[in-house]
């Protein structure tokens, strides 16, 4: 019989139940009991839905009450020596404190779940880096499962990954020499799982689709050899790419099966069925977990039914990854177009289309025909509507003219021009867009959009919160001001609402991390911008200070990837799509005054294919689609961009391709380590590396700001650099946003008077 199976559930809750509980707790209204019970109703709720669906092995310690590799970095006591008090057990408080800094520490580094929106939190490595287990909490839930019947699969993210996806904290050390002590504490893990009686734990080791060296390579061989013979039976699990590179290696591993994402790698199901070795199961990843579409069921069924002819009762049928980054539920969508609707499949109806599978599998197609032709009509429904296709936009593209992505002017140039514009000083101060976002401003825009606000009330209400932010940052003394974005729900959704070819959620929320969870709208078809979008709004803003403020827009990548992007057609077309229309937004900016427009791109790094040997094709149109965006503006109309967390320097020529005047990226919990390839690349436009973290209540001296600054200096030309934070500080409350902004300010001048002469 086929085995179905889940890799791991969203644990935020259908309502955002664990947001909510975090941000109680972190605000000191509820208690860590409390939390850890709502935390234990939400794992019950949803180990109980995916038995309900027919999961025959359901996932055990897929919930994290921040992000699994900080689990992990619990699990494993790796914490790091400037927060560990010498506690045996890493608890709330401790837990809490690696993830959000305290008043003395810094929070540890966060950066990008592969080519995912979802941050993970760096593990920190040295030489002194001792591992064992620190943490009772997976074994507890192991215990919660066990009681209530359920029959657990444990997930576990894997030795190779943990050590890849951490950085060293000193020179000269490499941390994969900590991987014989660290499988020592893995294999201690697998006992321990083993005595609680668990039959199967499923390692995550992602890491195995990127481009690994032979000795990371090496150490697939060493650490599972190590860990064979533990008692417990090992589902080595990949995703995000293919790895049948690599087939050779993980079909000799002492494992007792592999999963493998046919959603990314169709292609590489081929060589995993040939000679497959007899004594392991393949998970075959085939419902997207990934995207919001529907799955091609028939294709599906004989996708499958071909691998079950070779594999026989060891295959199980899987989504191609976590679910974690899907939607829980779409029959919450209670307002949305029918249509639209029944494209679409969020977590708990792609466990369903599993379940679906493995009856067909084992029971015969005859047993699913009803299910597989209401599948086969909604896909073909979704093909043949019209509401996918625009002539006006598919015009649009076939006429583009020449030169439509370059500036006429080369940077040099522009930046003279600029500068005689604007007159800013030495090291000008900025923000990244977004001021606090208080209750008061989401229940205005609550009210309004369910229409229990007039428009004239909700125009006088925003203007009102404009007016605020622009006085708030004239009293602090910021050189270039941002009009706060009261107006927006978030970055990419609230663009999408304006635009034609978009579909929007009531509850399609997703973790980015920690509490913080976004609504990806649906790009469901030709994108066409009928009117402006921003305009009213900045310039209402310019028209209350002399200095400049900027226009804030989200760029065309960061719009493809943070949205749940249509799969009928190249990604590169949608992005030209939207890159056409954001042009559009920048000229109507210029045309009202406005000087300097910031073209935010976020998730660029985060589109980067996993494979390097891709790389040059995406960077070709993800660059051109950031340079048709912003290029159809005056030399000396300045533009911005703004990146997060992410590792630049492999891809720093692209980036200077982009040819924005200023680039902001996330600088302060790498201490400006981010910030070195810049300076090796000789990046000859502007720069303004984040110095403090807007990811956690912790606010930084002027002092520690200034020695961020100083060491800034040591690889960027002062004459290039801005000061400003890391992100937006939409999620910040408004008094620790003043005290950080006016330290920041203050550290800018202190170096500006060293600097400039006398």
């Amino acid at each position: 019989m086929a085995l179905t199976h889940n890799l791991g559930f969203p644990r935020i809750g259908a309502r955002r139940e664990l947001k909510h509980a975090l941000e109680a707790y972190w605000h000191g209204n509820i208690s860590g009991e409390q939390l850890q019970t709502t935390a234990a109703e939400l794992r019950k709720q949803h180990w109980m839905l995916q038995r309900d669906i027919g999961i025959d092995l359901i996932p055990v310690g897929d919930f994290a009450l921040y992000d699994q590799m900080l689990n992990m970095t619990a699990l494993l006591g790796a914490v790091p020596a400037r927060f560990n008090a010498g506690k045996e057990e890493v608890g709330l408080d401790l837990y809490f404190a690696m993830a959000r800094g305290t008043d003395n520490q810094p929070a540890m580094e966060m950066t990008k779940w592969f080519d995912t929106n979802y941050h993970y939190i760096v593990p920190e490595f040295n030489v002194r880096t001792k591992f064992c287990i620190a943490s009772s909490q997976l074994f507890k839930e192991v215990a919660e499962a066990k009681m209530l019947g359920i029959v657990p699969k444990v997930v576990l993210i894997g030795p190779l990954t943990y050590l890849y996806l951490g950085k060293e904290t000193e020179p000269g050390f490499n941390r994969l020499d900590l991987l014989p002590s660290l499988l020592f504490v893995y294999r201690d893990i697998l006992t321990r799982l083993t005595f609680l009686g668990v039959e199967w734990v499923q390692i995550d080791e992602p890491v195995l689709a990127l481009d690994l060296d032979d000795a990371w390579l090496c150490g697939f061989d060493q650490a599972y050899v190590a860990l064979h013979g533990s008692g417990t039976k090992v589902l080595l699990t990949t995703y995000f790419e293919g790895v049948d590179g690599h087939a050779d290696l993980l079909k000799k591993l002492p494992v007792n099966g592999l999963h493998i994402d046919l959603c990314r790698s169709p292609q590489q199901l081929d060589t995993f069925l040939a000679d497959y070795p007899v004594d392991k199961v393949l998970s075959l990843g085939i419902i997207d977990g990934r995207n919001v579409w529907r799955t091609d069921l028939e294709e599906a069924l004989v996708i499958l039914s071909k691998a079950q002819s070779v594999l026989c009762e060891r295959i199980w049928i899987a989504p191609s990854c976590s679910l974690l980054h899907c939607p829980v539920d779409l029959e919450l969508e209670t307002r949305m177009d029918a249509d639209i609707k029944n494209w679409l499949a969020f977590s708990v109806q792609k466990l369903k289309e599993i379940s679906i599978l493995g009856c067909g599998l084992n029971q015969g197609k005859r047993a699913i025909s009803g299910v597989l032709a209401t599948s086969t009509k909604a896909r073909q429904a979704r093909a043949q509507s019209l509401r996918i296709h625009n002539p006006v936009v598919q015009k649009c593209l076939q006429t583009l003219p020449q030169n439509y992505s370059h500036r006429t002017k080369p940077f040099e140039k522009r930046q003279v021009l600029q500068r005689k514009r604007f007159q800013l000083p030495l090291l000008p101060t900025t923000t990244i867009g977004s001021f606090p976002q208080t209750a008061e401003i989401r229940q205005t825009r609550s009210a309004f959009k369910k229409g229990k606000l007039a428009n004239l009330e909700y125009l006088e209400a925003m203007r009102k919160e404009i007016q605020l932010v622009i006085k708030k940052q004239e009293e602090i003394g910021l050189d270039v001001l941002v009009h706060g974005e009261a107006e927006r729900n978030d970055m990419v959704e609230y663009f999408g609402e304006q635009l034609w070819g978009y579909a929007f959620t009531e509850n399609g929320w997703v973790q980015s991390y920690g509490s913080r969870c976004v609504k990806p709208p649906i790009l469901y078809g030709d994108i066409y911008r009928p009117e402006a979008m921003t305009v009213d709004w900045i310039r209402y803003a310019q028209s209350l200070t002399q200095k400049p403020v900027k226009g804030m827009l989200t760029g065309p990548i960061t719009m493809l990837m943070w949205s749940f992007v249509r799969d009928d057609q190249p990604r590169s077309i949608t992005a030209l799509q939207l890159a056409l229309v954001i042009r559009d937004e920048v000229a109507d900016l210029e045309r009202a005054g406005i000087g300097i427009i910031q073209i935010d791109e976020p998730a660029f790094r985060e589109g980067l294919p996993l494979k390097q040997s891709d790389w040059n094709e995406y960077l070709r149109w993800a660059t051109e689609a950031f340079r048709v965006s912003s290029s159809g503006v005056k030399d000396e109309t300045q533009i911005h961009t703004h990146m997060c967390y992410s590792e630049f320097n492999d891809i720093l020529p692209a980036i200077a391709s982009m040819d924005a005047d200023v680039i902001t990226i996330e600088t302060s919990r790498s201490r400006m380590e981010l910030l070195d390839g810049f300076g090796q690349f000789k990046y000859s436009n502007e720069i303004g590396p984040g110095v403090y973290d807007i990811h956690s209540p912790r606010v930084p001296d002027s002092e520690e700001m200034l020695e961020l600054l100083k060491k800034a200096c040591l690889v960027i030309n002062s004459q290039q650099l801005w000061v400003n934070p890391d992100c937006g500080l939409k999620t910040r409350s408004w008094p620790e946003t003043v005290a950080a902004l006016e330290k920041m300010v203050r550290a800018a001048r202190l170096l500006r008077a060293k600097l400039e002469p006398a």
